[in-house]
């Protein structure tokens, strides 16, 4: 019989193992429908490097689809896809994961795929697949974050919200130089230290047997070495706010003036982190929001205002707010808007409507996540990773709904004002001034705070 869809009042089945050598497992039987997601998480990120080497967990991700000991380059795609599945990875922060989703009786390639790179990559890692794929994370950069409008903004205002030598001051994209500079041996030493089955959690959901799925995580992963070398990561702990306006003024080529800013707000996972998302929520997710009723549609200063929460555990979660203008409108015009809407938001809080909707709106993005076995494997990752316990994915939906307007509203009060943001403020230069009004609109695309210009991930190339 079919487990209960993710709606269900009891929530999602959950079983946990762990094998001799650490791995831990988490199993989540759906037979809805006839396929598997297998997820694995390791837990290193950009949070984990030092000064100099940036970047290296974004590109050892790239390398572990370079092959192993028993897969050529390449052919991790290649078998994965020939049987009818899809894959990837991603960088974050806080994490490096890596998933597939296969019809169900593919599963156990899956299963073999993963164990074979996570035990015998190195076999295969060399001069070549390392000048390869330092060409390709190179050419990301260069394709995501230099040479795009706009492009170094997640990378500046991470900056400024964390001092320099905190873990979180770079993006999981590192450096040109620092991607230059890593060797070979720094990318073995990476993976000895992090890619143990000690320092992942491996999550398998869907049309599964659970006995015969541990069978064959026993057989295929059961065998790879602990390893015990992995130092914890520095401290990510700042105080709760800046304590002033950090500003910085940028001239560049862009379609128009921008005013962008990151918020030092709550760690994920706890009750503060679900109210302020609720407040961002209201304040600037879609054309229902504050902002873009005040900026957009009442001022029309604005061709988009967006506001969004990167959520980070180790470290203050970060609100990013964006705002693209529009005509002949000036960034002063919208640095008095936001700060009007954000002090009466900060006096008043919510009405019942907004929070209402504020929550529905959260409920039907979690509910989509978890329709789809390889949203639910990734969520218990996470839970497993980042919090200790996977089972609290079914306690989250439940705490969003269970903040008050007053919490939404004292987080705004504490949190979301001047003193503690920091500011890019784009203005163009001469060249694309003469086009702004014709181009402004192009950027409305752009400035959604949830878009990948707040992205936190990296993901691998396909």
């Amino acid at each position: 019989m079919a487990n209960p869809a993710p709606a269900s009042s009891r929530g999602i089945a959950i079983t946990e193992h762990r094998l001799a050598n650490g791995l831990r497992v988490v199993l989540s039987e759906d037979h809805l429908t006839p396929v598997a997601a297998v997820c694995l998480w390791y837990d290193v990120g950009s949070r984990h490097e030092v000064k100099g080497r940036t970047g290296l967990a974004h590109l050892f991700e790239h390398l572990m689809f370079q092959g192993s000991a028993n897969v050529s380059n390449n052919g991790h795609f290649e078998l994965v896809q020939g049987a009818g599945g899809s894959l990837n990875g991603t960088t974050s922060f806080e994490r490096t994961n890596y998933f597939e989703t296969m019809p169900a009786h593919q599963l156990e390639l899956a299963l073999w795929l993963e164990a074979d790179r996570m035990g015998s990559l190195l076999a295969a890692l060399d001069d070549t697949s390392m000048e390869n794929q330092r060409d390709v994370v190179k050419n990301e950069r260069r394709q995501r974050y230099d040479n795009v409008p706009y492009g170094t903004a997640f990378e500046k205002l991470t900056a400024l919200s964390f001092p320099d030598g905190h873990p979180y001051h770079h993006t999981p994209i590192g450096s040109m130089a620092d991607l230059d500079a890593a060797t070979l041996e720094d990318a073995r030493t990476f993976f000895r230290t992090y890619y143990a089955p000690n320092n992942a959690v491996l999550s398998v959901v869907g049309d599964i047997d659970p006995e015969q799925t541990i069978a064959w995580v026993e057989k295929y992963f059961g065998t790879i070495p602990a390893h015990d070398g992995k130092q914890p990561p520095r401290s990510g702990e700042l105080p709760d706010t800046i304590g002033r306006e950090i500003r910085e003024e940028i001239h560049e080529d862009v379609p128009s003036r921008a005013l962008m800013a990151a918020y030092r707000l709550p760690h994920d996972g706890t009750r503060e982190a679900d109210a302020a998302d609720l407040a961002l929520t209201i304040l600037g997710s879609g054309e229902s929001s504050r902002l873009y009723n005040r900026l957009v549609r009442r001022d029309r200063t604005a061709v988009a205002a967006g506001f969004g929460l990167l959520r980070l555990a180790g470290a203050p979660s970060l609100g990013w707010l964006d705002v693209k203008t529009s005509g002949d409108a000036t960034l002063a015009q919208i640095d008095a808007a936001v700060d009007e809407e954000l002090a009466r938001f900060a006096a008043e809080g919510p009405t019942p409507e907004e929070l209402e909707r504020a929550q529905a709106q959260i409920e039907r993005e979690w509910l989509d996540r978890l329709t789809t076995v390889a949203g639910r494997a990734d969520e218990l990752c996470r839970y497993a990773v980042l919090f200790g316990d996977p089972k609290l994915l079914n306690d989250a939906l439940p705490k969003v709904l269970d903040v008050t307007a007053e919490e939404v509203r004292a987080v705004a009060e504490a949190r979301i004002h001047p003193d503690n943001r920091a500011v890019l403020a784009y203005e163009p230069t001469a060249a694309e001034a003469e086009a702004e009004t014709a181009t402004a609109t192009e950027s409305a695309a752009d400035a959604d705070a949830d878009s990948d210009a707040a992205s936190e991930e990296e993901g691998a190339a396909v």
